[in-house]
C-alpha cells in the first residue's frame, strides 16, 4: 500500500483514517443495474473496490503535500467526537488512527501551513476542529483554512434554515477563530497550487491542481468516488446535488487527466488511491501507481 508519492518537486503523503465497506454499489449509484455490476464485478473485486457482498470499499483520507514553500493538508477526513448518527462508523468516533497516521507521515498538527477543503461534507472537514474543554477549536493551530466562497455560501444558506452539524462543528469554529479564508476560483498559492471548479457533487465543489509549470497532481475530492466511474463517467452517486452536472464535470476532469503524466489523487479509491488516467474507448481506466 503506497502512502507516499514524489511528483516533480512535490512530496505527497496519504493519511488514512478508514478504509472500509461503505454502501452497496446498487444503493450508491441509482443508475447502476445488476447486469452492469455483474459485468464489472471481477475487476472491481480484484482492485479491492468491491467486497464479496457487492459493497463498495472506500478509503477516507487526507493528503499532505510538501511543496518547496508550504505544507498543505487537503481534506481533513472524518474527525473525532462528531455527532454523525447516520454513519455509525463515523458517529462520536474516539480513536487515535488519524493523528497517529499524520505523525507516522512525519507531521504534527503544528506543521500544517494550509488546510484546503474540496467541499464541506463531513468526511472532508472532520479534523478541521477538535474538542478542547467542551468547545470546538481548530486542530491545526498554525494553518489558514481555505474554503471556496461558493461552497461556503451554499452551506451558510442551508444552515440558516436548519442546523447543519458539519457546518457548525467543523467549519464555523474555524471562521470564528479567524483562521478561515474564503476564496474564489481564481485563487492560487504561489506557482504551485491552482483551483479547478468541479461542481455537481455540491454546487461549490472544487479540485486542486498542484505542480510548478504543469499539472503534476490533481486532488479531485468527490468529483469521483469509485474506479467504476472511470469506465462509466455518467454514473453519479445518490449524494450528488446535481447528478447530471456531476457526470459532465467528471468526464471533463477525466479528459483533462487522460493520457498525461498527471497523478490523479482520489479521496476515496481503495489503496493506493492514486492513479494515472488512460483512454478506454469512449471512457477511461485508471492505472494505479
Amino acid at each position: 500500500m503506497s502512502l507516499t508519492f514524489a511528483v516533480g518537486d512535490l512530496t505527497i503523503h496519504r493519511v488514512i483514517e478508514q478504509e472500509t465497506t461503505f454502501l452497496p454499489a446498487l444503493d450508491m449509484f441509482p443508475a447502476l443495474t445488476g447486469e452492469l455490476l455483474a459485468e464489472n464485478r471481477s475487476w472491481l473485486r480484484q482492485a479491492k473496490a468491491l467486497d464479496h457482498e457487492d459493497g463498495l470499499i472506500l478509503c477516507f483520507q487526507s493528503y499532505v503535500v510538501k511543496t518547496p514553500h508550504h505544507t498543505i493538508l487537503i481534506d481533513s477526513c472524518i474527525g473525532n467526537d462528531k455527532p454523525r448518527p447516520n454513519r455509525p462508523k463515523w458517529h462520536m468516533k474516539a480513536d487515535e488512527t488519524y493523528l497517529s497516521a499524520l505523525n507516522a507521515a512525519g507531521f504534527s498538527v503544528g506543521d500544517i501551513d494550509i488546510v484546503m477543503c474540496t467541499h464541506l461534507h463531513p468526511d472532508h472537514t472532520g479534523w478541521n476542529t477538535r474538542q478542547e474543554n467542551g468547545r470546538w477549536v481548530p486542530t491545526f493551530p498554525n494553518a489558514r483554512y481555505i474554503f471556496g466562497k461558493a461552497e461556503f455560501d451554499y452551506w451558510t444558506a442551508h444552515n440558516a434554515k436548519a442546523e447543519v452539524p458539519t457546518f457548525t462543528d467543523s467549519v464555523l469554529p474555524v471562521v470564528e477563530a479567524n483562521r478561515a479564508e474564503l476564496v474564489r476560483d481564481d485563487f492560487a498559492i504561489g506557482d504551485h497550487m491552482r483551483i479547478v471548479p468541479t461542481p455537481g457533487h455540491t454546487p461549490g465543489h472544487v479540485a486542486f491542481v498542484l505542480g510548478k509549470d504543469r499539472d503534476a497532481a490533481v486532488f479531485c475530492g468527490d468529483a469521483i468516488h469509485s474506479p467504476l466511474q472511470t469506465h462509466y463517467p455518467e454514473l453519479s452517486p445518490k449524494f450528488d446535488v446535481d447528478g447530471q452536472l456531476a457526470a459532465a464535470t467528471r468526464r471533463s476532469l477525466l479528459e483533462r487527466l487522460c493520457d498525461t503524466e498527471t497523478l490523479c489523487c482520489t479521496a476515496h479509491f481503495p489503496s493506493p488511491s492514486a492513479s494515472r488516467i488512460k483512454r478506454r474507448g469512449d471512457a477511461f481506466t485508471c492505472e494505479m501507481v
